[in-house]
């Protein structure tokens, strides 16, 4: 049996699609007796790292893509055809920064007034609610980072409260265990703390599809003894870096409004008096700014900062959205990407930024960046930021890889399916999960 679509395809036909995928495959097969399920999926557009294929096949057996070629090569493997229709077949999307925990507080906490005034109302909404409400949460943050295409998973979290649900779905995750303390003195509590609660979570890798690193909050959050303390360990894995310019000011000179926040907050005692450097520099002085450290936003950066990101192999991971709601500031894309620094992209939380699309973030760093060629931009979220989460089975659509794709609906004739995808006017949706 096969199946066809004609016209455009819309959400409604294509959830029934992805049924079928799910209603054909087989359930419970085991041993010799096994019958690999194979499928052959046609779209007008594919995305491939040797660049956008025509009317073309990719052919996945058992979930693994095994070929991919012309639509009607007779050379293809055998299998039932899935014709998409008109659109863009692209590899699952990767979001490289996202804050799950916080997706309870979609639409509670405004950007008005800048950072720092967001970061006190965020602080403290945190005790209006519940443990379920954060649950439930997680959960629709879930759902909805699958329903529009993702993948693969980066989650900032403090309390590990994500690592089960992402177990029981079809997501890769990397969830970065965030720790904060300013006060020098907490140093080695906090380390202790986080070695306890990554045992009791299973260790590193607590599901097939999961694993945990240490990441710290950021430079202006994370006390000089306990960021040492994470690179003498080989970390941190991620860290937000020079997002506002009230953490520039502060690293700098050790005053503003970050200092007067911190006072706020019962920390006025910890003596900080600035070190002359960018927040980039100052990291690389504490050994944590190393190959492949995941470093959220980089909006308040210069090419010096530029240069030294290139050189340590560390990742800017790009929030347009998030950025533009705190009023921080654009990153330097185009500098960044000049001086060789891997990009990923991010949506952050739900908290400073309108959805977990991440086709919507690319879009927005379309616009914010046109020179930007959209190719590289659809890089970014998938291919770039798996490379950057350093998985290897998702990110592409390629012989051997994961058969983890998505698909944007489009119109009839598509002259660009790279500008299309980042144009605003698509909606990516998942393949199949099985």
């Amino acid at each position: 049996m096969s199946v066809a679509r004609s016209g455009q395809l819309n959400r409604g036909s294509w959830q029934l699609t992805c049924r079928f995928l799910l209603e054909i495959t087989p359930a419970g097969a085991t041993g010799a007796s096994h019958r690999l399920w194979s499928v052959k999926l046609a779209a007008d557009w594919v995305i491939t790292p040797a660049g956008a294929l025509a009317r073309a096949w990719v052919s996945e057996r058992d979930g693994i893509i095994d070929w991919i070629g012309p639509a009607g090569d007779r050379h293809a493997p055998p299998g039932e055809v899935v014709d998409l229709g008109h659109g863009v077949l692209m590899p699952g999307l990767v979001n490289a920064h996202c804050h799950l925990e916080l997706t309870h507080l979609a639409g509670a906490i405004g950007g008005e007034g800048g950072f720092v005034p967001w970061v006190e109302k965020l602080v403290a909404s945190r005790p209006g609610f519940t443990d379920a409400e954060v649950d439930a949460g997680i959960s629709r943050g879930i759902a909805e980072a699958i329903a529009t295409g993702t993948v693969a998973i980066a989650d900032i979290s403090n309390t590990l409260r994500s690592v089960l649900p992402l177990a029981a779905s079809p997501l890769r995750a990397i969830v970065l265990f965030e720790l904060l303390a300013w006060d020098p003195a907490a140093s080695e509590k906090v380390l202790g703390d986080a070695a306890r609660r990554l045992a009791e979570a299973g260790g590193p890798r607590p599901a097939p599809r999961v694993e945990i690193r240490i990441a710290a909050h950021a430079p202006h959050s994370v006390s000089p003894e306990l960021m040492r303390g994470l690179a003498r360990a080989g970390g941190p894995a991620a860290i937000h870096l020079a997002e506002s310019r009230e953490e520039s000011a502060f690293l700098s000179a050790g005053a503003g409004d970050w200092g007067a926040f911190l006072e706020r907050r019962g920390l006025g005692h910890v003596g900080f008096d600035g070190t002359g450097r960018s927040p980039v520099a100052y990291l690389d002085t504490l050994g944590a700014l190393n190959r492949g450290t995941l470093c959220a936003h980089c909006v308040q950066i210069d090419s010096e900062d530029c240069r030294l990101l290139a050189e340590r192999g560390a990742v800017a991971v790009l929030c347009p959205r998030s950025n533009r709601t705190l009023g921080v500031g654009r990153a330097p894309v185009a500098d960044l990407l000049a001086a060789g620094v891997t990009c990923a992209l991010g949506t952050d939380s739900l908290a400073s930024a309108p959805s977990l699309d991440l086709l919507q973030e690319a879009t927005a760093l379309q616009r914010d960046w046109p020179q930007v060629p959209a190719e590289r931009i659809i890089a970014m979220a998938t291919a770039d930021g798996a490379r950057a989460l350093g998985l290897t089975d998702v990110g592409a659509i390629a012989v051997g890889r994961s058969a983890a794709l998505a698909f944007a609906a489009g119109p009839s004739r598509i002259a660009d399916p790279y500008a299309f995808l980042v144009s605003g006017d698509a909606t990516a949706a998942p393949v199949a999960h099985r």
